[in-house]
C-alpha cells in the first residue's frame, strides 16, 4: 500500500511540476514576444517620424517660402481662416551675382555688340600714288585720287581697322519711355601708331565714333548728323560706299524727334580755301550752331527722307591783315529706299546747295577767300543711286554710281580746286552662316580739278565680317 501510495504521489508531483514548468515557459515566451513587438513598433514609429521631418526640411530648402496672404476672418470676431501659399517656381540662377552697372538706376540693362572685320585691298592709281599713311589707302576718299603723278603700280593693304565695338544701357521710367546710352569706337585713325608700326605688331589706336544718350524725343551727344540718311546707304565692302554723293558726318548735337520729324542744333565748323588756292583752312570761329530739319515718310514700299541744312560760315584772324567775315548758307537733300521686285531695293540720294564738309568727305571746301578777305560760298550738287539684288537667301549683290560736281570761281580758287568726282562700284556678298558676311567689290573712280586735269583709281577689295 505504501509503495503504491508513494508511487501515485510521486506521479502526481511529476505531472504537476511538468505542467507548471510548461506553463511558466509558455508565459515567459509570450511575454518576451509581446515585449519585442512593442519595441519594434516604437522604433518603426520613430523612423517614420524622422523620414517625415527630413522630407519637410528638404522641401523647405528647395522651394522658397512664398509670402502668405493676409488671413481672412470668417465672421466678425471669429478666428481668421489660414490660406495655404502656392509654392513658388524655382528661379534660374543669375548670370552674375553683382550688376554690371552698379551705379545705374533700378531696372537698367546693359548691352554689348559690334563686329570684327578684315579688309584686303589692291589699289591701282595710274596718275600717281596715294601716300602710304593716308586714309585713302584703307577706304575710298575722293579727294585723294592722284592727278598728274607717276604710276607706281598696284599697292596691297590688309587691315582690321573697321572692327567696331558698341556698348550702352537702357533704363525704363514711369511713362513707358526709356533712357538709352550708346557708345561706339573703331580703329580708323589716320595712321598707325608710332609705338606699334606695321612691320611689327600693327597696333591701332581706338577712335570715338558716337557717344550719346536719348529718350523717345530727345538725343544729346555725338551721333550721325541729322542731315545724313543712314538707311539709304547701300551695302558695301568699303567703309562708306557711294562717298562722292552722300553726306558723311558725325558730330555733337541736340536733336528733338516727334514721329517722322526731327530738328537739331549741331556742332559748326567751316573749311576755307585761301585766295588763289593753297592748303585747306579749318575754322572753328562760328557763333551759331548748324540747324538741320528732317522728315521721313515710311511704308511697306520703303521710305523717303527730305532734309534741310542752314548754317553760318565764319573765319576770323588777328594781327596784320586780319580777316573777320561770315556768311549764311543753305543746302537740301532728298533720299530714300524703295522696295522693288520681291526683296530687291533701290537706294538713292540727291543733294544741292552749299555742301562743303558735309559731302564726299569734304571733297570741296565750304568757302573761298577773295582778295579782300571775304568769304565766297562754294555751291554744288551730288548724289548716288544703288540697286541691290538678292540671288538667294545667302547671296546678294549691289551696284551703284555716285557723283559730286561743284561750281568753283576759278579766279578765286585757282586751277587746282576740286571740281568733280565720280565712281562706279559693284559687289557680291555671301553669308554661309548667320552674322558672317564674306564679300568682294570692284570700284572705278575719277577725280577732276578746275584745270581739266584728272586722275583715276581702280580698286579690288575682299572683306569678311562677323557680327555679334
Amino acid at each position: 500500500m505504501r509503495t503504491n501510495t508513494s508511487r501515485s504521489t510521486l506521479l502526481r508531483r511529476f505531472v504537476t511540476t511538468t505542467l507548471a514548468v510548461t506553463a511558466l515557459g509558455v508565459s515567459a515566451g509570450v511575454l518576451a514576444q509581446t515585449a519585442q513587438t512593442a519595441k519594434e513598433a516604437a522604433l518603426e514609429a520613430r523612423v517614420a517620424e524622422l523620414e517625415r521631418m527630413v522630407k519637410q526640411l528638404m522641401a523647405e530648402k528647395q522651394v522658397p517660402a512664398a509670402a502668405a496672404p493676409a488671413p481672412a476672418a470668417t465672421a466678425a470676431g471669429s478666428a481668421p481662416t489660414a490660406v495655404a501659399a502656392a509654392p513658388a517656381a524655382k528661379a534660374p540662377p543669375p548670370v552674375q551675382q553683382v550688376s554690371i552697372v552698379p551705379n545705374a538706376a533700378a531696372g537698367t540693362t546693359f548691352y554689348f555688340t559690334g563686329y570684327a572685320k578684315a579688309d584686303a585691298l589692291w589699289t591701282t592709281t595710274p596718275d600717281g600714288e596715294i601716300p602710304d599713311q593716308e586714309s585713302g589707302r584703307e577706304y575710298y576718299v575722293p579727294g585723294q585720287t592722284p592727278i598728274n603723278g607717276l604710276d607706281e603700280g598696284t599697292d596691297f593693304d590688309f587691315h582690321v581697322k573697321q572692327t567696331r565695338l558698341i556698348a550702352g544701357t537702357e533704363t525704363p521710367f514711369g511713362d513707358g519711355d526709356k533712357v538709352k546710352t550708346h557708345f561706339e569706337v573703331d580703329f580708323f585713325t589716320s595712321s598707325l601708331g608710332a609705338t606699334s608700326p606695321q612691320n611689327i605688331t600693327n597696333g591701332y589706336q581706338p577712335q570715338l565714333r558716337q557717344a550719346f544718350f536719348q529718350t523717345k524725343h530727345w538725343l544729346v551727344g555725338q551721333a550721325w548728323s541729322t542731315f545724313q540718311d543712314i538707311g539709304a546707304l547701300p551695302e558695301t565692302a568699303d567703309f562708306i560706299g557711294p562717298t562722292d554723293g552722300t553726306v558723311f558726318v558725325r558730330q555733337a548735337q541736340v536733336r528733338y524727334t516727334y514721329g517722322g520729324f526731327s530738328i537739331a542744333a549741331e556742332n559748326p565748323a567751316t573749311t576755307v580755301l585761301p585766295y588763289k588756292g593753297g592748303a585747306r583752312i579749318s575754322s572753328d570761329d562760328n557763333v551759331f550752331p548748324d540747324i538741320i530739319g528732317r522728315y521721313t515718310w515710311k511704308g511697306d514700299w520703303g521710305n523717303v527722307t527730305a532734309a534741310g541744312l542752314f548754317r553760318e560760315l565764319k573765319y576770323e584772324t588777328t594781327g596784320a591783315n586780319a580777316i573777320d567775315d561770315s556768311t549764311f548758307t543753305a543746302a537740301g537733300s532728298l533720299s530714300g529706299k524703295l522696295m522693288v521686285f520681291g526683296k530687291d531695293d533701290i537706294r538713292w540720294m540727291i543733294l544741292g546747295g552749299n555742301l562743303g564738309r558735309y559731302v564726299g568727305l569734304n571733297f570741296t571746301n565750304d568757302a573761298v577767300l577773295d582778295s579782300n578777305g571775304k568769304l565766297e560760298a562754294i555751291d554744288g550738287w551730288a548724289g548716288y543711286i544703288a540697286y541691290r539684288h538678292l540671288w538667294t537667301d545667302r547671296l546678294r549683290s549691289s551696284v551703284f554710281y555716285a557723283i559730286g560736281d561743284y561750281d568753283n570761281d576759278i579766279d578765286l580758287t585757282g586751277p587746282n580746286a576740286n571740281q568733280a568726282s565720280e565712281s562706279w562700284t559693284v559687289n557680291v556678298f555671301y553669308s554661309p552662316i548667320p552674322k558672317l558676311d564674306i564679300g568682294a567689290e570692284y570700284r572705278w573712280a575719277e577725280r577732276e580739278i578746275e584745270s581739266g586735269d584728272d586722275g583715276t583709281l581702280n580698286r579690288f577689295q575682299l572683306t569678311s565680317k562677323y557680327s555679334f
